[in-house]
């Protein structure tokens, strides 16, 4: 773990411990200041962690933006590839035995790496933080997740100059970039896996498994025969990989992204990917890895930075589809968040959709439903990962129809999908707590309610959201000991919307079928008083 990252639990530990002997000029420090100082300290640190609740774009490098010369690209895709269209959708193809690939993933729109510096602009003003890219090193197909070698950029996508040149103006516009590492398979037309399969004495061999009880004799992926796995067990391909400072992982680290995705992290196993980890932070600290783990996420850490976190995910389309009660989604999801931990929390990336999973607006059809599942995707703890044209309201289902090419046309300041990510992005970047805050659940019945909070009560933003398919008004209990009797709660997405009065932490809430209310208290001084005036 880089240097830095306990300094939170440093603060706020050497603090408290020291209750007993802090003083002022005016003499002992009260516990509750020293906890109040510390408390301070824990939020300060989040937020000078670029890893905490940043708003993550995802982008399929062939698909996001159109190149600027297509016709002078043709070379680069050689039959049986195939070249499309930008207004061509991406449609399932057939499998093809020889290649060991279906036909869809030798497909290309022709998009590249200065195509995706060109929309860097479009990601500052949509309020991006984070630029991940799916793989970009050289393999066969339109995917990438079939390495050939992990150091040389795909020649479809462009150069190393072409590389550097997005890194660079990626920096300078304020944001990361977090790359993909796909490391528990390569393809099985890179050199290395073709050396070994030839030859029992290549110096690869042990690169990979071999045995006739494998399907085309190599152990793949899935049995996939196009993705032949690594053998991790091997200090070689460790070494490769990430152990040696010349290795893919602290290469690419040292010359300037910020992080690794890595893909299928599970399978990579908890000793390996704390190495990985380790050696990441050594090379640049301050960095972020984070697991593509689809399982519950609470023993993952710090074997990782943060996962991808599916189990909210699934909790949340669940919970809209009506799968499961809204008092349910709030045990599970405090759960998750408790057992996982808030600070690996804070750091990972929760997803609505992507490259593998079908589009938002082919799981839920109806706008409403898509926009409640927007507003936890926003609030609750963790790093909002947004698909490329899922903002924009593209759909898609089961993939290759979930990687279309991205719909520059419906870039419009009338699209509403725009409009309404650019809101909750604001809302993100405005209120603090929703970035770097803590999480605890508001007791209610039938509503699915939280409270997102720092140290400070101005910064308390609650969540009142009901899934169901009738109006609900139910008295809830909102534990904030801050939050004073009288206040109010003003909308923060309606502002004409009814404040929410609080009375001895408890309110009278109603929320229409399938709708929502996110209210943060109203400190502001009305003629010269204000009940907060000595509670911060």
């Amino acid at each position: 773990m880089p240097c830095f990252a306990p300094l939170h639990q440093l603060i706020a530990g050497a603090l408290l411990l020291t209750v007993g002997s802090v003083f002022s000029m005016d003499g002992p420090v009260s516990h509750a200041s020293v906890h109040d100082l510390a408390l301070k300290g824990v939020f300060e640190a989040r937020e000078q962690d670029w890893r905490n609740g940043a708003i993550v774009y995802q982008v399929m490098v062939d698909r996001f933006a159109p190149p600027a010369n297509l016709e002078a690209k043709r070379a680069l895709y050689p039959a049986p590839k195939t070249l499309h269209r930008w207004s061509e959708p991406a449609k399932r193809g057939k499998y093809l035995d020889a290649l060991h690939v279906w036909s869809h993933e030798i497909e290309f729109w022709g998009g590249d790496l200065p195509g995706v510096t060109s929309k860097l602009g479009y990601l500052q003003e949509l309020g991006v933080d984070v630029l991940y890219l799916n793989p970009i090193h050289t393999a066969y197909t339109n995917h990438k997740y079939d390495a050939l070698d992990y150091m040389a950029i795909s020649p479809e996508f462009g150069t190393k100059a072409d590389m550097a040149d997005l890194v660079t103006q990626t920096h300078a516009k304020g944001m990361k970039v977090v790359l993909d590492g796909v490391f528990n398979h390569m393809g099985r037309n890179s050199e290395a896996f073709k050396q070994a399969q030839s030859s029992p004495n290549s110096p690869y061999r042990d690169w990979f498994f071999f045995g006739d009880q494998y399907p085309g004799g190599a152990r793949g992926w899935y049995q996939a025969t196009n993705l032949p796995e690594l053998q991790l067990e091997s200090q070689a391909v460790r070494d490769h990989l990430y152990a040696k400072p010349d290795s893919v992982v602290q290469t690419w680290l040292r010359e300037g992204i910020d992080g690794w995705r890595l893909d299928v992290a599970p399978e990579l196993g908890p000793k390996y990917l704390s190495e990985l980890t380790q050696a990441a932070h050594r090379a640049r600290p301050g960095s972020l890895v984070v697991g593509e783990i689809a399982t519950f996420p609470k023993e993952w850490f710090p074997a990782v930075d943060a996962v991808m976190n599916f189990t909210l995910r699934d909790i949340v389309l669940s919970t809209i589809k009506g799968e499961i009660s809204a008092a349910t989604a709030a045990t599970m999801v405090e759960r998750t968040v408790n057992e996982a931990g808030i600070e690996p929390t804070l750091k990972s990336w929760l997803m609505l959709d992507n490259h593998d999973n079908d589009r938002l607006s082919h799981v839920l059809p109806k706008v409403a439903d898509q926009r409640l599942a927007q507003i936890f995707q926003f609030t609750l703890p963790g790093a909002p990962n947004l698909y490329y044209g899922t903002e924009l309201g593209m759909t898609g289902g089961e993939d290759p129809a979930n990687r279309s090419p991205m719909r520059w046309d419906w870039v419009t300041a009338s699209n509403p999908a725009l409009r309404w990510t650019k809101q909750l992005i604001a809302l993100r970047k405005q209120h603090r707590a929703l970035r770097v805050g803590n999480f605890r659940l508001v007791t209610a019945e039938r509503l699915l309610a939280f409270e997102r909070y720092t140290d400070l009560v101005k910064d308390t933003v609650i969540v009142l959201a009901n899934p169901s398919k009738k109006a609900i008004t139910e008295r809830v209990l909102i534990a904030n000991s801050k939050l004073m009797n009288g206040s109010s709660l003003v909308d923060l997405i309606n502002p004409a919307a009814p404040p929410i009065r609080v009375l001895a932490s408890m309110a009278t809430v109603t929320v229409p079928a399938g709708g929502f209310r996110v209210v943060a208290p109203d400190v502001r001084a009305t003629g010269g008083y204000s009940v907060f005036k000595r509670v911060q």
